[in-house]
Parts: structure tokens; sequence; C-alpha cells
């Protein structure tokens, strides 16, 4: 960074740099940084927290589509180790979604701390080179046509500058970097007062994930699978501040009032009071800095997607900067990140704000209309599709452009190729990976991966079929044609295989 004493100093590269400044180090910045470190980019990631691991969390579940892409950088069995998995998602009582159902390797939820999920995604960013930076705060930034200036200040209360080509603020819903850019962050408290406690228990409840609800409360049970448990609660008649005492009583209180029991539950180690909001950027980019996760998008906990929608922003975004920093693509790329990730991150503040808002309904206008909401998901398969693949991320679409193939911007499944390899096997290291029927061959290249125009990979579907897919990084279709011969696989790759000046 530059720098001695209680002075500033200054560590700024001339003309362009191919760095990236990654601001927090939650899971999605975690994950981001390793995607660029892992394709080559030097990746600085700046935490104002100390280092130390951290037993406490509030989220716990991990999703389908999450899980997929952890599969796709090697991470999903470990993390899987952690944890325990439920295959049903019960809402408002009487709803109960069936996660078997799901078309994914991951039918289930998987219910493990946070702190879990950013030990794996710390280990792995450490071994692929990113460099961290605990105790260190950024103060301001200012960026140019060729990158940004970031002051910062470390925790003996030396002051710096550092350059990166492009800067990501994934430091939370307090953000610095977002106030930096001068981004608002507009929306409203759907629930003004939460508890959370972690605590053991004399009698383990009969599944991993307990939910209920009566009268003005609410309580829910996780198991962290070591003896300690995550309960969360509110009592609409004890509405209180952040900062309003709260002691394990209450917590026992409501929870028996919700749940019939408190399972003897005794020795919290965590008890903390928060409310939920409900809000979102305009802009996910401005210039060359961008904003992912709760930096972006908050929202109530209901469906457990907030940790879940930020890793996935991340993975949408990583492969791009990647690509536009190695002369793969040409700038207008990172412009994508805004239409595909900002629709998905206002749908889930739709969801889970809707599922809350029904949840504590008490006119009979919403009552009736939870009725009616519960009924048809309940008898309607298309309502009870959309309903689970949306909570669990796997059936977001991305847009595309006139004329694209029906596939283009759907996530591709997880399947088995010829070669026996599966897919998401195949995306790790971060590449392209080109699908085509067994009866088309094409010519073997070779490239470095530093080398713009880097080629994908190249596998052939295990059965007949007919259609030839582009598979990006995060598991999207980029383009896709029917009964396609190799020329024409051909001329579709060089046109997104190439350098800038030949987009």
């Amino acid at each position: 960074m530059g720098g001695t004493g209680k002075g500033k100093g200054t560590d700024r590269t001339a003309g362009t740099t191919r760095s990236v400044t990654v601001v927090g180090a939650g899971p999605t910045g975690l994950l981001l940084a390793g995607d660029l470190a892992e394709a080559g980019v030097p990746v600085t990631l700046l935490e104002r927290r100390p280092h130390k691991v951290s037993n406490l969390s509030r989220a716990f579940g991990v999703h389908a589509r999450t899980l997929e892409q952890l599969d796709a950088r090697g991470l999903a069995d470990d993390l899987l180790a952690t944890g325990s998995t439920i295959t049903q998602l019960r809402l408002f009582r009487r709803l109960s979604l069936d996660l078997a159902t799901l078309p994914s390797r991951f039918p289930f939820l998987l219910i493990t701390p946070q702190y879990e999920v950013e030990r794996l995604l710390e280990q792995r960013a450490r071994q692929l080179g990113v460099q961290f930076r605990y105790e260190t705060e950024l103060l301001a930034l200012r960026q140019d046509t060729d990158g940004v200036d970031i002051d910062v200040r470390t925790g003996d209360g030396t002051t710096t500058t550092h350059r990166a080509a492009y800067v990501v603020g994934a430091d939370g819903h307090r953000s610095t970097v977002r106030r930096a850019i001068g981004q608002p962050f507009p929306g409203d408290s759907v629930i003004t007062s939460l508890f959370l406690a972690d605590v053991r228990l004399d009698q383990k409840p009969d599944s991993v994930l307990t939910v209920d609800g009566a009268g003005d409360v609410f309580a829910m049970i996780a198991s962290f699978g070591d003896g300690w448990y995550r309960v969360m609660g509110w009592n609409r008649r004890n509405e209180v501040p952040d900062d309003h005492p709260l002691d394990l009583d209450e917590v026992k209180d409501v929870t028996r009032r919700a749940l019939g029991t408190d399972h003897g539950m005794h020795d919290a180690r965590w008890l903390s009071r928060f409310h939920s909001d409900e809000r979102q950027v305009p802009e996910y980019r401005v210039g060359r800095v961008f904003l992912a996760g709760d930096a972006a998008h908050i929202h109530s906990p209901a469906g457990g997607q907030g940790m879940n929608t930020g890793l996935q922003d991340a993975a949408n975004l990583g492969w791009k900067l990647a690509a536009v920093l190695k002369a793969q693509a040409p700038d207008s790329l990172l412009d994508t990140y805004q239409t595909e990730r900002h629709p998905v991150g206002k749908a889930v503040l739709r969801s889970s704000g809707g599922l809350v808002r029904l949840a504590r309904a008490t006119n009979p206008a919403l009552r009736g209309l939870r009725a009616v909401v519960t009924a048809l998901v309940n008898a309607a398969a298309p309502a009870r599709t959309k309903a689970l693949t949306q909570i669990t991320g796997i059936g977001y679409r991305y847009p595309t452009p006139r004329g694209a193939h029906r596939l283009v911007g759907t996530r591709v499944p997880d399947v088995t190729l010829e070669s026996g390899n599966r897919l998401y096997e195949a995306l790790r290291g971060g590449r392209f990976v080109l699908i085509t029927p067994p009866t088309v061959r094409l010519p073997h290249r070779t490239a470095p991966d530093d080398e713009p125009g880097t080629p994908p990979a190249v596998e052939h579907w295990a059965g007949d079929r007919r259609t030839t897919i582009l598979v990006r990084p995060d598991g999207y279709a980029a383009w896709a044609q029917d009964d396609a011969d190799s020329a024409a696989i051909e001329a579709a790759v060089a046109a997104r295989f190439t350098t800038p000046d030949r987009h």
C-alpha cells in the first residue's frame, strides 16, 4: 500500500492498471476476489475489521443455485459436510414446498452457518493469491478514465492511496463504497424489530429447521449441527430499537408462544436485535466502481435469500471483469452486470417482502390473500414451480437480444458429458464450455490462458441432443443453436472470443 507512520503514502501505478480492489471480506467479496485471482487478475481485498474467525453469523441457509456456483469452484462437497439438509420448506403453516423436486444436483436447502461458507471461500482466495488487507478502512475514492484512486486508513492510523483498474464494494448494507460514489439506497423497513440468538437446547427439535407463529409472535430455530442453534423471532407487540437490551428470558418467552416450547434453551453465546429493510441502489455500476451483495440490495430474511443473492452477484461479475481486463471483451460487457443482476435483486425484494407481509398479516384482506396464495401454490404446479425456483435461485433468466435462441440467458443445469465429466466440473477454473452434439467435431485448439481470445473448453453431450450451447463461467447460456454445423459453431465462437477491436 505504501506509506509509513501517520503520514500519507501513495502507491499509484502510472497509466492503466489491471488490478481490482474488492472492499469487504464477507461471502460476496471473498467469492469475487477468488474468481478474479483464479483468472490471473491481481486482487486486493480490503476489510475494515480485524481478521478473526467468528462463530457468529446471520445467514445459515445455502440454496441450490448457490451450491451449483460453489460446485463450479470445487467447494460444494466440502460445504455439504459442514451442515444438514432439508427438503421441505414450509410457509404460512399450510404451504410446503418440496425441494426434492428441484432439477438440480442439490435438491435441498443446506443449513450451515455463514462462517463455514466464508472459511472455504477465504481458504480458496488465499490459495489463489488474493492480497488481504485487514483493519483497512476506505476513506474516499476518485475515478478517471484509466482507473480508481482509493484513500485508505490502516489500524495504526496510516493513510495511503492505492490505485486499481476497478473497485467493487461488497462492504455490506452500510457500504462506504456506495456512499463514496453517491448512490442512494431507497427503501423502507419491513420489520422494525427482530432478535437473533445462538443457544444450546436440552430438547432437540424434530427437524433441522423449525418455523411457526401464533398470534403476534413468530419464531424459527435452525440447527448449526455442532450443538448450537440459531433462534430468530419477533413480537409484534414489543417492537423496540436495535440497541434495546435483549435477554434470554425474552427469547424463551417468544419461542414458547410461537412454537409451544422453548426446547430448554440455555447458555446463549450471542444475543442481538436488528431491523429488516428492503432497499436497492438504482445503479450497480458507476463508471469503474461496482456494488454487490448487501451493498447493492438488502431485504427481509424470508426465504433465506440474502447471502445467496450476493454470492450469485459475485459469480456474475467476476468473469466479466476478468474478460475485460484480459482484453477478451470490450468494457461494454460490464454494463450487463446491471441489466442482469438488478432485476434479480428487485425480484428478491418483492418475493421476500411479500412473504413477510403475508406471514404477519392481521387484517382480513391480507389474511384472505394469504389463503388464496396458499391454495394456488398448493394446487397449481406452474405456480408451485415458480415459487420454488425463484426462492432457490435456479429459475431466474437474464435478458437476451431479440432473435436469440430460447436457451440463451437461462441457467444450464448440470449434466453428465460424453467425457464422463459433469458440466459444473468442466466449468471449474472460470472457463467457458462449448457443448456440441457427438457428431460435431471441431479442430483442436491450444492457447495460453492469458492470450486474448482464449477459446472455450469443448465437450460433447452424452446423449443425442442436437443443440450446441456455449456456457458462460457462471453457468448461463451465452449462445445456442439447433443443428449447427462446425462452420456455424466456429463463427459463433470467433465472434465471442476476439480482442476488443474485433467485437
